[in-house]
């Protein structure tokens, strides 16, 4: 293989490494779901920086508690006693800085940087307090917090830390090893296990274990971290893309397919008692045609913000808006015992607002008149998904659905606003429906497409 072949593999094998090391932002993310990363990541840090002051009050409630030496030097100036409170006010003050902002990249890494150096500077000064050998520092338990400091990184999800961790915690033991070594008299490294275990003889492979078992856990650390981000940028950018998605969908088809147990298909449907309320806005076609589509859009926005509310809060979904009409079902992706009330207290709550957002159009730029008709009927109906295996839509259907809204548009011939049947009125004063407005009664009507006569409630304009 040519020099050029040999490099490019050796820069290819070095892929997966250089793309450890990058920054978790610079992946090709939404900004809102880098938001999301960051404030996760966040709320890992301030976990983090409990725990390392948490770390610091146990040192300390050790070093006090444990029984000293007569000879060693005990009062607060001593170095023990001062590495542990080098360690605590950082501690403090990182926490401090971790509230009040987001911390960068190199403030965590200058953080871990500083963490394992006083750590191992507690660790050393163990023997000048207590005028040990130095091979005694290398048995202090205090060298499992180095494990601890590792672990901890892994709270957050970027390898990149707990790597950092790692290396220098591994780095700072063998140099407190090479320490050890090189401030001992002549003799003091041993191989011998039992004189290992039972002086302050060194023996070089013991530490090499400790230093093996850091770059270990760290190994596995890491990949484990490298995992939980991949697996937290998927989860997010699904959590951030369903989100979104579901604000296309009404609560209720959104809940229906949250709770789904299976895997749903086109052509699933189920028959339920419920109530259709049907609105569309009177005159809205020549004003469209007459001002900007921009202008179009607000009025209608203006519209849905006053009706759709009052539609949830009485247990109604949007099925659907048809231009400058909104098509609500009550009952319909759910079983309710009161659907035709629920339909009925929303149309009069509906048209109190319709009236107000008929006198502020002027405000709106609106000089031509607009009303708001409505149509509502109750009966079976079919809760079903249409549409093929890639494309699905809810929606329901039924005689119920078509008696809506074609009494809705006889409101023009009738020069009513609102109609219903009366027997959706028995019913809803059945479920517990009592009137606030006055409606009045038209018997033997004739609907257009609606066989027969028909007896009906009517809100005159």
């Amino acid at each position: 293989m040519t020099v050029d072949g040999t490099t490019a593999v050796s820069m290819s094998g070095l892929q997966p490494l250089k793309s450890l090391f990058a920054a978790p932002d610079t992946v090709d993310l939404p900004d809102r779901v880098k938001a999301i990363i960051a404030a996760e990541d966040r709320a890992s840090e301030h976990v983090i920086g409990l725990v390392q002051i948490g770390l610091g009050l146990v040192l300390w409630c050790l070093y006090l508690i444990a029984p000293k030496p007569i000879d060693a030097d005990v009062n607060m100036l001593a170095p023990v006693p001062v590495a542990l409170s080098i360690y605590m006010v950082f501690s403090i003050a990182r926490y401090w800085v971790i509230m009040r902002q987001s911390t960068a990249s190199w403030f965590v890494f200058v953080s871990i940087l500083v963490d394992v150096a006083l750590v191992i500077g507690l660790i050393w000064s163990f023997q000048r307090q207590y005028g040990c050998p130095p091979g005694f520092v290398l048995k202090a338990p205090t060298f499992v917090y180095l494990f601890v400091l590792i672990v901890l990184r892994s709270l957050r999800f970027d390898p990149r830390y707990v790597l950092m961790a790692g290396l220098t915690s591994a780095a700072g033991w063998a140099l407190i090893t090479l320490g050890a070594i090189i401030t001992s008299p002549a003799g003091s490294v041993t191989r011998s296990f039992k004189e290992y275990i039972t002086s302050s003889q060194i023996l070089i492979g013991a530490e090499f274990d400790k230093i093996f078992a850091m770059l270990l856990v760290t190994a596995l650390l890491t990949a484990n971290a490298l995992r939980a981000q991949r697996t937290l940028v998927a989860s997010v950018r699904q959590q951030a893309a369903a989100s979104e998605i579901s604000r296309f969908l009404s609560q209720g088809v959104a809940d229906q397919i949250s709770r789904s147990g299976t895997l749903i298909e086109a052509g699933d449907a189920t028959e339920r008692d419920a109530a259709i309320l049907m609105l569309d806005v009177r005159g809205f076609t020549p004003f469209a045609a007459k001002v900007a589509p921009k202008d179009v859009v607000g009025v209608l926005t203006s519209l849905h913000a006053r009706v759709i509310p009052i539609i949830r809060s009485n247990g109604g979904v949007v099925d659907k808006f048809l231009g400058d009409g909104v098509m609500a079902t009550f009952g319909g992706t759910s079983v309710s015992p009161h659907a035709a009330a629920d339909a009925l207290r929303a149309l009069e709550q509906i048209l109190e607002q319709a009236i107000e957002w008929e006198r502020e159009l002027p405000n709106l730029g609106v000089s031509e008149p607009l009303t708001i008709n409505a149509g509502v009927a109750s009966g079976p109906v079919v809760f079903a998904t249409l549409g093929s295996s890639d494309r699905l839509e809810y929606t329901v259907i039924g005689a119920a659905v078509n008696l809506a809204a074609k009494l809705e548009k006889h409101n023009k011939a009738s020069g009513t606003r609102a109609l219903f049947p009366i027997a959706t009125l028995r019913l809803a004063e059945q479920q517990g429906f009592r009137a606030k407005s006055t409606f009045k009664q038209i018997f033997n009507a004739t609907v257009a497409g609606v066989p027969g006569k028909i007896d009906l409630c009517a809100r005159e304009i």
